[in-house]
């Protein structure tokens, strides 16, 4: 069943720079989508407009076959979307415990610890740890939300190669033991491999792959 759709998005700047073309997609629960791309060609756009922090200039996106405009974009993020964020977006005066017990009522170690986290890391204050450690907190915050969908940018942009690919495996898990819908903006071939759908956004329209 389709959790979410979009249809015929454009996106522009000053209604001139066109980002978007009319792309249009349906995402499942169970699966993890890859988006890849140039820079500069509009992943993180569409990430936006699917998570309801942008509007796009014209289409249409659904959550359960509801229109989230019309349903409200606040409760879309709200409810339906957690996200990863490339510059993690982490309330820096806490830890990372207290960071992911914000979005999830289960206790944060376990999911920590998952991310490679030590016990006396998720102590500690989010700007005493590496941009890696904080990429990983972010992935963890979103993985212990009860959101249907995650949404990531460049989730493994701050980690190494075997550390992506760890990443990877988790956000694949999930996807397919959770039923989480997972949609990540990628540069990452190990991050591609893992995805049961690519697509590739190239001036301006979605292909998949």
């Amino acid at each position: 069943m389709n959790l979410l759709e979009f249809y015929d998005l454009k996106y522009s700047y000053n209604g001139q720079q066109n980002i978007l073309r009319g792309v249009s997609g349906k995402l499942e629960q169970g699966k993890l989508y890859a988006i890849l791309g140039p820079s500069g060609c509009g992943k993180t756009t569409l990430l936006s407009l699917l998570g309801g922090l942008d509007i796009p200039t014209s289409g249409q996106i659904l959550f359960n076959g509801k229109d989230i405009r019309k349903t409200g974009l606040a409760a879309h993020r709200r409810n339906h979307v957690s996200f990863i964020f490339q510059s993690y977006n982490l309330i820096d005066y806490l830890t990372p415990m207290e960071n992911v017990a914000l979005t999830s009522k289960l206790p944060p170690l376990p999911v920590l610890e998952r991310l490679g986290l030590t016990k006396e890391e998720s102590k500690r204050n989010v700007l005493k740890l590496s941009g890696g450690q904080q990429q990983r907190v972010a992935i963890a915050r979103a993985l212990a939300s009860e959101a249907p969908v995650i949404l990531a940018d460049e989730p493994t942009g701050n980690l190494d190669e075997d550390t992506a690919w760890d990443i990877a495996k988790i956000l694949k898990e999930s996807a397919h033991q959770m039923n989480k819908c997972v949609v990540a903006v990628t540069h990452s071939n190990e991050l591609a491999k893992q995805a049961d759908l690519v697509f590739r956004l190239k001036k301006g329209e979605l292909i998949m792959q």
